[in-house]
């Protein structure tokens, strides 16, 4: 991995960190979803239109094919995060999520799509993994899942393990189709960001309008937490893209778990979720990782 993709990782880490805790307090469903994309479409215009004006006229079926699949995986991404979030706790859902999203897609590229990853590499790997467990809960997290009879407790860290899990799938997803995107199709990584979020907006326009009384009110209610997320969410996102043209995704992927650095830590302090010290432990391997592959 090159140290130009490297440092982007780090940005988008930082950034992608700070939003999620942003759509956490949000406390959004779907129609957040709605929300953000609108924002992002009106935020980016003035770089969507500038970078697409001579590109997106020549695009056939196929890139407008990718664009699609894309922005239907990141609607149930995000959907599925944001539920996970209502039920269970950040430090449960993300690091699972982010964990388990990685390590999927860095599989797939290993085995179908030809890249290679040296036994430093998988070390980078399995620390990651290690430290996204620490940092969900460990053992404790665990116990806490498979504690018989009811408890609040336990229905939250249950919860918590199924959307994190379900969030990481849709993120392998994503993650190998939008790689493929940008680098065998060599796709602009901002027109596939910005029109994949035009054809988000198209496809949860009609959730918004189903009851429109509703809509309004948590549009009142949410605008600046949605505001926030459309500004920050293509910035981050977009930072990984290009690193990808760069470098492996078996690689990428999973060092963009360096963001778990940053919510483990501010999060943990902002929503008050507890056991520090396992974040900071858990933190440090990531750390470790994510260095491995750089050096793998």
């Amino acid at each position: 991995m090159t140290l130009h993709a490297f440092t982007l990782i780090i940005a988008a880490g930082i950034i992608h960190a700070f939003w999620n805790i942003v759509a956490k307090k949000a406390g959004g469903d779907a129609r957040f979803s709605l929300f953000t994309s609108v924002l992002n479409a009106l935020v980016w215009l003035p770089v969507g239109w500038w970078v697409g004006k001579d590109v997106v006229p020549q695009w056939g079926m196929t890139e407008w094919a990718f664009v699609s699949a894309s922005a239907l995986l990141h609607i149930f991404y995000f959907v599925t995060l944001l539920r996970g979030y209502r039920v269970a706790d950040l430090t449960v859902v993300y690091p699972l999520a982010r964990g388990s999203g990685p390590l999927i897609s860095s599989m797939v590229a290993v085995l179908f799509l030809g890249e290679h990853l040296s036994s430093l590499g998988a070390v980078g790997i399995a620390a990651v993994v290690a430290g996204v467990f620490l940092i969900a809960g460990g053992p404790a997290m665990l116990r806490a899942a498979s504690r018989p009879g009811p408890g609040e407790a336990r229905d939250r860290t249950i919860k918590g393990l199924y959307y994190g899990l379900l969030t990481g799938l849709f993120i392998a997803a994503y993650t190998v189709v939008d790689s493929y995107a940008v680098k065998v199709m060599l796709l602009s990584p901002i027109l596939l960001d910005y029109m994949g979020n035009l054809v988000r907006v198209v496809m949860l326009a009609p959730l918004g309008m189903m009851n429109w009384a509703e809509t309004r009110r948590l549009w009142l209610q949410q605008w600046r937490f949605a505001l926030v997320v459309a500004i920050f969410s293509p910035m981050a996102y977009v930072l990984v893209l290009y690193a990808v043209q760069t470098a492996p995704i078996s690689h990428v992927a999973p060092a963009r778990e360096v963001s778990m650095l940053f919510a483990a830590l501010i999060g943990g302090k902002l929503l008050g979720e507890g056991d520090r010290l396992l974040r900071i432990a858990g933190a440090l391997l990531i750390g470790v990782g994510v260095v491995a592959l750089g050096l793998g």
